[in-house]
């Protein structure tokens, strides 16, 4: 391609001996002065007539320019400014050739071509105008890629004043470009950062149909996607577009959500959609405009706020360039009488035309910015030394500059200027970013572009953004979630639409998800905190504990009270048939078991949680032991009673005394073991209820709980079984039916016992188990002992030897 171009450039003019020849040109009017060096220039004046003269008498002429005619004049002012100046370039004399592009990429490149090809109308018997060496172009991003496209390959500087498409950054298809507008990359992370600060998270967005809309969307669309804001919709305009295609993106527009719309888009491709949002009297929506048409003329009036009221955005800096005055040569105008100036007798006290207005220059500013830097790389270029040296003296003929080494040096530029304003570019030929905040505001009928805070910064930061806006609406796909709830997103549509679902039990919501509790909390009614569970517990002074001490106490006291009379009528009948010792100790153990479920109630810790069970494993198998002999005694007393059986003399009190310690001992053992290996220890328990925690003994060693049980339960069995071959026994001897009695009652409760243990939740497992040592005791208590308590005190009468014996002499 780059052939094909350099073989067109060759054709299109050739250089003879005698002058230049051309062969053909594009017919395209331009301002042309020549110089030592050449500066090219494209701008999009949008108008047909170019007037001859900036002379008036009376009025100013009424001419319909656009903002972009100042920058042609400040283009023309720096360059006299600089020819004026004698430090910077001095005894050279800069020209330009300008030409205008109407805001068209193919006039664009017209345009390059032609500046690139030489003098369009040259006498023969003249010299050939030098080349350019630097051009100022263009507006459009569009225009200046297709420039930058043509003339980069001849590395050809190019300095844009306001395209802003962040692709042109691109070294490798661009070498040659720099600009002295800010990239689309700063600007995208600016709008982001608004976006972010005033919390609109759904909002739609408008690009023109062109390399600058798309790719400003696309850098945008990045980077508030990191802050988790969504884009609706992106539709295109374009100033080609029909009317139905205009309408198709109002239509989008009614028919979406959002309140907050972005327009990434020049004035010319926007302002018809403008027209149909006003004509359709579509407002409450608040619009935020890229650098590219917040501060144009044409829609800002009094009509177009009605909708587009409160308008914010970005701007470049403004500043006022001292003694720039309006000032426009003729058409190829080359004489000293096409470029007088106004004779200082006009007035524009009435003027109301933008045209006139040069306090407040953005884009002119950045043009002038650009004439500066080409003619401070000259200087380094030509001098070689920077502008201010003492000695200026040239260390290069101006017939040997070549366009190339323009180019290096404006990467090198750096300076301030009168303004204190700094230029330089970066490696990617960008310059710093700097931005104002601009709000469309209604004063005195007037629609006016009030600056809300100005930021300077080298390159952006969120953390510069402190903007205050008078009404700021709320932009959202889906309502914050309620307490409680968390999003749930909704399938095929963008993140910032959801629906809310309740967070379960034992969960809180935070602002994207439901999060557990930690296992001691649990969430309150309105999920939106953790508050501690309750730890439940078996009490002592709770009405269930308070019940369970008082018949604990009960049974114990029982146990001394029948202690004392079995003491105080130890020399009676009753007493000495059924064995002193044996009772007293029997007594014993069920005092103690009456006392064992104390050790139930209360917090659980490590020691009590070992006590309660081994405490109530030895203390049952005590009883139970004493049972076992009292059953023994029984049976061999009974058996003494046939001729030449002498038993009874063999079971005597040591006998006795060796079952009970050594049937007792083997529960101590079991006990000890179960302490040492896998001991009983306070647990949590979490699975009871959501909003309690139960604080229970785990058993440590199941298998070593349910031996100490199971013992028991053996040494019950066996009870029950002599107790049984006892059953023949003398009415009136009767202590086998009361033991037999009484272990049917022990087994019944310790049977049901174990599913009722197993099932009951919570705290109502120890109660059970206290339930079942109380039963049990009870049990034993009143079936082996309350008899002979009866007959004590109730029926002294049988109290004889006589009437216990009675039957057996018989």
């Amino acid at each position: 391609m780059q052939r094909g171009i350099l073989l067109f450039l060759c054709v299109l003019s050739t250089n003879t001996v005698s002058g230049c020849e051309l062969f053909g040109r594009f017919d395209m009017p331009s301002l042309f002065k020549e110089g030592d060096i050449m500066i090219g220039g494209i701008f999009p004046i949008l108008i047909k007539q170019i007037l001859s003269t900036s002379t008036f008498d009376k009025e100013p002429p009424k001419v319909q320019c656009e903002g972009y005619d100042l920058t042609q004049m400040a283009m023309l002012f720096a360059i006299e400014e600089i020819n004026n100046d004698p430090a910077l370039l001095p005894n050279i004399s800069l020209g330009y050739r300008i030409l205008n592009s109407c805001a068209s990429p193919t006039n664009a490149l017209r345009a390059a071509l032609t500046l690139a090809s030489g003098a369009e109308e040259v006498d023969v018997s003249s010299h050939c105008p030098p080349a350019i060496s630097a051009l100022i172009a263009e507006s459009g991003s569009s225009q200046s890629i297709a420039v930058a496209g043509i003339l980069g390959p001849f590395h050809m500087p190019i300095i844009s004043y306001f395209s802003t498409c962040a692709c042109l950054s691109d070294r490798t298809k661009y070498p040659t470009f720099f600009r002295t507008i800010p990239s689309d990359y700063f600007q995208a992370k600016a709008l982001a950062a608004l976006v972010k600060h005033f919390g609109w998270q759904w909002i739609g967005a408008i690009q023109s149909d062109n390399d600058y809309g798309r790719n400003g969307i696309l850098a945008f669309k990045e980077e508030v996607e990191k802050f988790g804001v969504c884009v609706a919709f992106v539709a295109s305009v374009l100033r080609t577009y029909t009317r139905d295609e205009f309408l198709e993106v109002v239509e989008i527009i009614k028919q979406s959500s959002v309140k907050v719309i972005l327009a990434f888009s020049v004035d010319g491709d926007f302002y018809p959609l403008m027209q149909e949002i006003v004509n359709q009297n579509i407002t409450g929506i608040q619009w935020i405009s890229c650098v590219a048409w917040i501060t144009s003329s044409r829609p800002s009036t009094p009509e177009m706020y009605r909708s587009f009221g409160g308008t914010v955005g970005f701007v470049m800096q403004k500043m006022i360039i001292v003694g720039c005055t309006p000032v426009l040569p003729g058409v190829h105008a080359s004489t000293e009488d096409t470029t007088k100036r106004c004779t200082g007798n006009e007035t524009l006290m009435n003027s109301e035309n933008d045209f006139f207005n040069v306090t407040e220059l953005r884009v002119t500013y950045n043009v002038y910015k650009a004439v500066y830097a080409i003619a401070h790389a000259l200087h380094q270029l030509v001098f070689c030394q920077p502008v201010g040296a003492q000695t200026v003296k040239r260390c290069l003929n101006l017939s040997e500059i070549q366009p190339k080494e323009v180019s290096k040096k404006l990467q090198r530029v750096n300076f301030t200027n009168q303004f204190g304003d700094e230029v330089f570019f970066d490696e990617n030929g960008d310059p710093p970013a700097s931005y104002d905040v601009i709000n469309w505001q209604l004063i005195n009928g007037k629609v006016q572009h009030v600056t809300l805070v100005i930021m300077m910064s080298l390159y952006f930061t969120c953390s510069t953004l402190l903007v205050s806006h008078p009404l700021v609406p709320t932009s959202v796909c889906s309502n914050v979630c309620p307490v409680g709830t968390r999003k749930a997103q909704i399938r095929g549509k963008p993140i910032c639409c959801f629906d809310c679902v309740p967070c379960a039990d034992g969960t809180i919501a935070n602002s994207t998800d439901c999060t557990p509790c930690p296992k001691e909390y649990w969430s309150n009614e309105r999920k939106d905190d953790c508050i501690p569970r309750t730890i439940e517990f078996l009490k002592y002074h709770e009405p269930m504990g308070i019940a369970l001490t008082l018949v604990s106490l009960l049974g114990a006291s029982l146990s001394l009270a029948t202690m004392v009379v079995f003491i105080n009528y130890r020399e009676t009948p009753v007493i000495k048939a059924s064995n002193f010792e044996l009772s007293s100790l029997l007594l014993f153990s069920l005092f103690l078991c009456f006392l064992c479920p104390l050790t139930f109630l209360g917090r659980p810790t490590v020691w009590t949680c070992m006590l309660r069970h081994t405490a109530f494993g030895v203390t049952f198998a005590l009883c139970i032991s004493c049972v076992l002999g009292k059953t023994i005694v029984v049976v061999t007393a009974f058996k003494a009673t046939f001729p030449g059986n002498n038993i009874a003399g063999k079971f005597g009190h040591t006998q006795q005394r060796i079952i009970i310690c050594s049937c007792t001992l083997i529960q101590i053992v079991i006990c000890v073991l179960w302490l040492s290996l896998n001991p009983p220890y306070p647990h949590m328990l979490f699975t009871y209820s959501n909003k309690i925690i139960v604080l229970e003994c785990n058993t440590g060693s199941q298998a070593s709980f349910y031996a100490v049980l199971g013992y028991i339960g053996v040494l019950a069995i066996i009870c029950l079984i002599l107790a049984f071959m006892a059953r023949k026994l003398p009415d009136n001897f009767n202590e086998a039916k009361l033991i037999t009695f009484s272990l049917l009652i022990f087994c019944a409760v310790w049977i049901t016992f174990i599913p009722a243990y197993i099932s009951s939740p919570g705290k109502f497992t120890v109660a059970v188990e206290i339930f079942a040592i109380l039963s049990s005791a009870f049990g034993l208590l009143s079936s082996i002992f309350a008899p002979k308590c009866y007959i004590i005190f109730l029926k002294p009468e049988k109290n004889t030897k006589k009437h216990v014996m009675g039957k057996i002499i018989n």
